[in-house]
């Protein structure tokens, strides 16, 4: 059993979701903070990804990043690099799709954020860095948490996208999706369940450790209220 689309699907999954991370929370704070009509047109526009059939979302990369699309050939010519049918363009791909999980749910938590204790830390001096980093994303935590493990699972399991991106190449392209795809459809099928279930695992074992971080963080909650200690966001009592 070639083990390279399990592979190549980590690295492809763990590199779009460090990308969509950083972009997504950046993306989230600052149009949570726009006006009501500024803030809907960004909103579409960035949701789009996510109610849009995968294989549109390939096409429209496609017209960006082909080989004979201006921004493809300029890579090509001058860097000699190629944007699609290669292992990385499965993480444009994956990247693409999994950015408007992130996006929505670190918006909704920021969007809940009591904001005086943001004024609070102001009032005593405090960075709007340090008060991003130590106070804000603290609370916040939950609802980053949650879009992180959405866009890697969703990165993870991309099929539509990235079949049109970097197509199916044994050792060279192959995901899990594209794999099962290309095995049920020289019928085997055995072969094919098998990393279904390779997947499968690696997505409850995402999810199990996420709600074992979850649950000792609230323990953790529970017994600083207990012993009386002021918990604060940033992590000071």
């Amino acid at each position: 059993m070639d083990w390279y689309p399990l592979w190549n699907s980590l690295r492809i999954a763990l590199i779009s979701g460090v990308i969509v991370f950083f972009t997504g929370i950046a993306a989230a704070y600052y149009i949570s903070r726009l006006n009501r009509v500024v803030k809907g047109i960004l909103d579409v526009i960035l949701t789009l990804p996510l109610v849009l059939p995968p294989t549109v979302v390939g096409y429209f990369l496609l017209l960006f990043l082909g080989n004979r699309r201006p921004l493809g050939m300029w890579f090509f010519e001058h860097l000699g690099v190629r944007l699609v049918m290669t292992w990385y363009s499965g993480v444009f791909a994956a990247a693409a799709v999994a950015f408007p999980l992130m996006y929505r749910t670190a918006r909704g938590a920021f969007e809940s954020f009591d904001e005086t204790l943001a004024f609070a830390g102001q009032t005593l001096g405090l960075s709007g860095t340090y008060i991003f980093w130590r106070i804000r994303m603290p609370a916040c935590r939950q609802g980053i948490l949650a879009g992180a493990v959405l866009a890697f699972a969703r990165a993870l399991g991309e099929y539509g996208a990235t079949s049109m991106l970097a197509g199916y190449t044994p050792g060279r392209t192959a995901t899990i999706s594209t794999t099962v795809y290309q095995l049920w459809r020289t019928d085997q099928g055995d072969l094919a369940f098998r990393w279904v279930m390779v997947n499968m695992a690696i997505s409850a074992a995402v999810l199990l450790a996420v709600n074992l971080l979850e649950q000792k963080s609230r323990d953790k909650r529970r017994e600083r209220t207990g012993s009386g200690e002021l918990s604060l966001p940033g992590g000071e009592g």
